[in-house]
């Protein structure tokens, strides 16, 4: 039980919030300084419906980190109702307070600064449930009472050794707080990863600035720790915790739009959302989307998510989140796949509901939609995933039911990770026969993008159609915008044949033009006046910073001239392990020259030329003296645009060109002759030339 009170409180009121500063010293110990001043200004001058346009006015990472309304994001998916108490431990200036005021039926907030203190009560003024103690914790603590349904603390538990001063202070903290928990109740902790795939990727560690410091184990200066998922089940132990689920917030707990968990981990190519470096400059040493990838197809995706969300109590029963923040306000939706109880056993179901009342009608639309694609694709192929608007204390949701499958983005990705075009353009045919279903019909999902059909077997089923309209769409517009979002998306799909595609769906380039247009308009209807994070990212002007050119030109422009070869293996796949570099292939600095020793089991050779952007022109090539077809695609394929018949131009840092060689006389003792000139361009003018082929040359 909390203390008896014994001395008299010491209260002010900022509109309808307390502030207590009965354990208040008089001093702030921590401060950002001028930044706090500025805060503190607008949160006296401006209502927080208003904040976004300061945001983007400001362009600066201060402003945006501690008055976003994403930062809400971590605490909005948890199941508090107005029946629950909440303590809130470091508080700050308020960023996930509000979120909490509009759940709970109380809120206890702590915070060591009063300035900060202030900022919050100032931005919640309405809230009648908030209660704000200024001062620190450790004082604090001994007031509260012992009834708490949940305890957050949100970017806080790195500090603990700066609040507990023991030999095991983040331990002890945790034994601290988990007496004022109910025996039901939730203690909620997020936290960076210090083994984050950001951090080797180039990001630096978000608190002390240094590049690798967490990767590294911190030094006996550091104030602040993170800790890996291991780490943290450690200290879980050591405090004599055994209830707990991890959960992954993406791109990381600051501003996460979706949180994944064990029940619900991400799929392959779901993960590509990764520049998010507001505050510092940072290197971008690797692909982190393909880091992702294979983390998450080797199923160790949970070591290296770049933050944790820990939920110390019962299940929560919530697998998945997801937050369309970067929309106008009447778009704005949370997504969740929860548990439900049936008989003994749970079934998962899928959520949708509006942010802001403004959303109410989009959620409402989305059952008459069900039931008119339903009626559209009666007889077809395509399955439309089955949709029920209820209304849960007055707030309409819509509830889908939860399909199983992959998506067909996860399938078109796989053939092209196994140069499977033939494949490719299969469920691409397939995907025009089945969404072109009862074309004429008056209603079409303007939206069925890859990502949005789920693949079990035989069985196609569009899950979100959000984007209906109540008109005709045709196919044409539609699968363009499917395959223009699927390029858009992802650099190294750019191996597909965009002209077979336009063939296939009867589109001339200019039209494609002016469906971009018509693409562009969309967004802006959907995202509204604002920026997006992304956008906001761009304004507030961090650099992505590139280090490999430093690096070439420390070691001269030869760098570049790498000659690799590739034989394909028996399942016609390359490996590193069977590759080789081809010694002094290059006789001038534009001119090289392979002779490759084939078998007659060969069926692909793999050339590599160069490691940069690039125009090749194959000026020779023969078996034995015999003509390799070169302009002919069915022997000889790349992933770059051919701009004729043996000429070639590569926007990618990794040029292939792969010879075919089956159907072509060969014996045990063979050559592959290949002659080429190999032009250096810029990825800016590669881009340029293979966007605009048609109209260069």
């Amino acid at each position: 039980m909390a203390k008896e009170e014994t001395i008299e409180r010491i209260t002010e009121k900022k509109g309808k919030v307390v502030l207590d500063y009965t354990h208040y010293s008089g001093k702030d110990y921590y401060s950002d300084g001028k930044v706090e001043d500025e805060l503190l200004q607008i949160s006296e001058k401006y209502a927080p419906v208003e904040f976004q346009q300061v945001i983007e006015e400001r362009a600066d990472w201060p402003t945006l980190y501690h008055l976003s309304s994403a930062r809400e994001n971590i605490v909005r998916w948890l199941p508090i109702t107005s029946h629950d108490k909440v303590l809130e431990v470091g508080a700050g200036c308020g960023a996930v307070t509000g979120a909490l005021t509009a759940l709970a039926g109380e809120v206890v907030s702590c915070d060591l600064s009063k300035k900060r203190s202030l900022i919050n009560a100032n931005r919640h003024s309405d809230a009648e449930n908030l209660t704000i103690h200024v001062g620190n914790f450790t004082d604090i603590e001994e007031d509260l009472p012992n009834d708490f349904d949940y305890i957050c603390l949100i970017g806080v538990f790195e500090y603990g050794a700066s609040y507990i001063k023991s030999q095991d202070p983040y331990a002890d903290f945790l034994k601290i707080l988990m007496k004022h928990l109910k025996p039901d109740g939730r203690l909620i902790i997020a936290i960076e990863n210090r083994i984050g795939l950001k951090y080797f990727a180039g990001c630096r560690e978000d608190h002390l600035s240094r590049y690798f410091a967490g990767i590294e184990g911190y030094d006996n200066r550091d104030g602040v720790r993170t800790f890996s998922k291991d780490g943290l089940i450690n200290i879980f132990k050591r405090a004599g915790i055994d209830g707990y689920q991890f959960y992954y917030p993406y791109p990381d707990y600051k501003f996460m739009h979706t949180l994944f968990s064990d029940k619900r981990l991400p799929r392959i190519g779901e993960l590509k959302d990764n520049y998010r470096n507001f505050d510092m400059d940072r290197l971008e040493l690797f692909s982190e989307k393909a880091a992702f990838d294979s983390f998450v197809k080797d199923g160790s995706f949970d070591r290296f998510s770049n933050s944790f969300l820990c939920v110390i109590g019962p299940d929560t029963l919530i697998d998945y989140a997801r937050f369309s923040n970067d929309r106008a306000r009447q778009y704005q939706i949370y997504t969740s796949i929860e548990r439900i109880p049936v008989g003994k056993r749970q079934v998962r179901i899928i959520k949708k509901k509006a942010l802001f009342k403004e959303g109410i009608q989009h959620i409402l639309d989305m059952e008459r939609y069900y039931e008119g694609l339903t009626a559209r694709y009666e007889g077809g192929d395509l399955a439309i995933n089955r949709c029920e608007v209820i209304k849960k204390d007055t707030v309409p949701e819509a509830c889908f039911e939860y399909v199983g499958g992959v998506t067909l983005e996860e399938l078109l990705d796989e053939c092209l990770r196994h140069d499977d075009l033939d494949g490719f353009y299969a469920l691409f045919d397939r995907y025009l026969e089945y969404v072109g279903y009862n074309e004429d019909e008056r209603i079409a999902d303007t939206d069925v993008v890859f990502s949005n059909i789920l693949v079990d077997h035989d069985k196609w089923t569009l899950i979100d159609y959000e984007w209906t309209k109540e008109s005709r769409f045709t196919l044409k517009e539609t699968a363009f915008r499917a395959i223009y979002c699927y390029l858009l998306e992802d650099k190294s799909r750019q191996k597909i044949n965009l002209d077979l595609i336009y063939d296939k769906i009867d589109l001339s380039h200019e039209a494609a033009a002016l469906l971009k247009e018509d693409e562009a308009t969309f967004q802006k209807k959907v995202t509204g006046k604002f920026r997006s994070m992304q956008e906001l990212r761009d304004i507030i002007g961090k650099k992505i910073l590139d280090p490999y050119p430093l690096i070439n030109s420390m070691y001269g422009s030869g760098s570049d001239y790498r000659f690799r070869i590739y034989p394909a293996g028996p399942d016609n796949m390359f490996s590193e392990e069977t590759a080789y570099d081809y010694e002094d292939a290059y006789d001038s600095e534009n001119t090289a020259y392979v002779a490759v020793p084939i078998s007659g089991n060969d069926r692909i050779i793999r050339l590599d030329p160069f490691e940069n952007s690039c125009i090749v022109n194959i000026t020779e090539a023969d078996i034995d003296g015999n003509p390799y077809p070169v302009d002919d695609k069915k022997f000889l394929r790349v992933n770059g645009k051919r701009i004729g018949e043996k000429t070639f131009v590569f926007s990618t840092t990794d040029p292939n060109l792969e010879f075919v060689l089956e159907g072509l006389t060969r014996d045990e003792n063979s050559l592959l002759n290949v002659k080429m000139e190999i032009t250096k361009i810029s990825p800016e003018t590669a881009e340029i030339i293979t966007k605009n082929i048609k109209r260069i040359f």
